[in-house]
């Protein structure tokens, strides 16, 4: 309530944002990452470059910018669930060419992957160079149905599929999202997924969560990555719940994400050759 001040227990600090997760998350699921991402130029900023130089990107461009490097402070409450407050200055820095430009680097086939983080124009110059684009809508900053019909993949919670449509029911929601595919996330009830007309519920696996932090993030790069590797949809939404379900069982965001390790020993087994 307003004026009350809470006692927390414990603090962490480490890279993160949405963009810089997903990529991390989408590289160690075996993808061959282009990141592209602003940051400042104060001290602080040397973490993400040090966490960042080592993962295995393909290619790294960490764009500086006379922004400090957004800040993102999680709040985890007893029950794992978490509030997020986030800066968006240094995102705002990142301008419609810069984002243009590197996104003229994707090829026919490749996926872009993209997030709610930086400005309309921005996001709209990189996705109006690619053919695949996979948009994750978070955070909300803005509602764009011109961007979220180009995507060909959406990814939502269940509340920003509410704040796009205006429609409290996923399975409602879902169909309404945009792309080709909608894919609305519910936490410890799993996902619903709405195709070509058709909505489906996908069970999340049962674990008992210690901190939801980061969790959606690691299902939007890993299942990114298994369809850019060539998976087929069940089995990307599979893979990425199972990622997840790895995540949400240790406290932290960053530092609880699954190795590349982790993600091999969950990745269901191929099909005997006939």
């Amino acid at each position: 309530m307003a004026g009350e001040t809470l006692m927390a227990h414990g603090i962490k600090r480490g890279p993160g944002g949405k963009g810089l997760n997903q990529a991390v998350m989408a590289a160690r699921a075996g993808a061959a990452v282009h990141f592209c991402a602003p940051v400042g130029r104060e001290p602080e900023a040397a973490i993400i470059h040090r966490a960042l130089g080592e993962e295995s990107f393909a290619s790294l461009h960490l764009i500086e910018t006379s922004f400090a490097t957004d800040l993102s402070t999680l709040i985890v409450a007893a029950d794992s669930e978490n509030m997020i407050v986030s800066t968006g200055d240094c995102a705002d820095g990142l301008t419609p060419d810069i984002a243009g430009a590197f996104a003229k680097r994707v090829r026919q086939d490749d996926w872009l992957l993209v997030q709610g983080n930086l400005t309309e124009a921005a996001t709209w110059a990189a996705i109006s160079q690619a053919r695949r684009i996979i948009f994750n809508t978070a955070p909300i900053r803005w509602i764009s149905r011109q961007i979220l019909t180009a995507a060909s993949i959406v990814i939502a919670n269940q509340g920003e599929a509410a704040a796009i449509t205006g429609l409290d029911d996923p399975l409602q929601s879902v169909c309404l999202l945009g792309g080709k595919i909608g894919v609305v996330t519910l936490g410890a009830n799993g996902c619903v997924v709405a195709e070509a007309g058709t909505v489906r519920r996908f069970p999340a696996v049962p674990v008992t969560p210690v901190d939801s932090s980061g969790a959606g993030d690691v299902f939007c790069g890993v299942l990114t990555a298994c369809i850019a590797l060539g998976s087929d949809l069940d089995t990307a939404i599979a893979q990425a719940q199972r990622a997840a379900a790895i995540a949400v069982c240790r406290a932290g965001c960053f530092a609880a994400f699954p190795t590349a390790a982790e993600l091999l020993a969950v990745r269901p087994a191929p099909l005997p050759a006939l």
